[in-house]
């Protein structure tokens, strides 16, 4: 929780809204606040984001029972037509936040540098299991003593042919190397 998800959400959003036809999907445990923010935001037309409730530990409704998410994803598609991109958030938790590969092709794995440097060492799979680990907020690295080299060796070290992404939305606010990720996988 307060990786950058839904900032990164965005980000994605205005980066890639004007070539893909794209959704996105939220989830949050009690509220719709993801939703709300992205929708406040202008990312994506309204009817664009649709907001998961899941009334419990995100893990359940990303990973255990999809069913809501699924749902969310078929609406979606049933109001928009066809979509070449659903972005489908999680609503945080820990380094155990993984997706069923049932409701996702792809997996972006946020890291907050604010965690510490720590945090790519401890594992996880997130961290050694998503197709793409972004460590975001670079630009806090040194008010909270982080070691960005320290992150890097690490998360090299636990994902040795995952693909690895520092990030600013404070200095890249396109997202730009996530962005380009995305792409490449649309391509493939």
């Amino acid at each position: 929780m307060g990786s950058g998800k839904t900032a990164l959400v965005a980000a994605l959003c205005r980066s890639l809204a004007g070539e893909l036809a794209l959704a996105v999907v939220t989830n949050d445990i009690y509220t719709t606040e993801d939703a709300q923010f992205l929708r406040a935001a202008g990312v994506l037309a309204a009817e664009r984001i649709a907001a998961v409730e899941t009334g419990c530990c995100p893990h359940t409704a990303i990973r255990d029972d999809i069913g809501a998410n699924l749902d969310a994803v078929e609406g979606l598609e049933a109001r928009l037509g066809p979509l070449d991109l659903v972005l489908v958030e999680s609503g945080g938790d820990n380094l155990t936040a993984t997706f069923s590969r049932g409701l996702v092709d792809r997996q972006v794995f946020v890291l907050d540098v604010a965690g510490g440097d720590k945090v790519p060492r401890k594992g996880g799979p997130g961290v050694t299991g998503a197709d793409l680990l972004v460590v975001n907020k670079t630009d806090l690295a040194a008010a909270v003593g982080a070691d960005l080299g320290v992150m890097a060796r690490d998360a090299a070290a636990r994902r040795p042919s995952g693909p690895v992404v520092f990030l600013s939305l404070v200095e890249d606010p396109a997202a730009t190397p996530v962005a380009v990720w995305v792409r490449a996988q649309l391509g493939r």
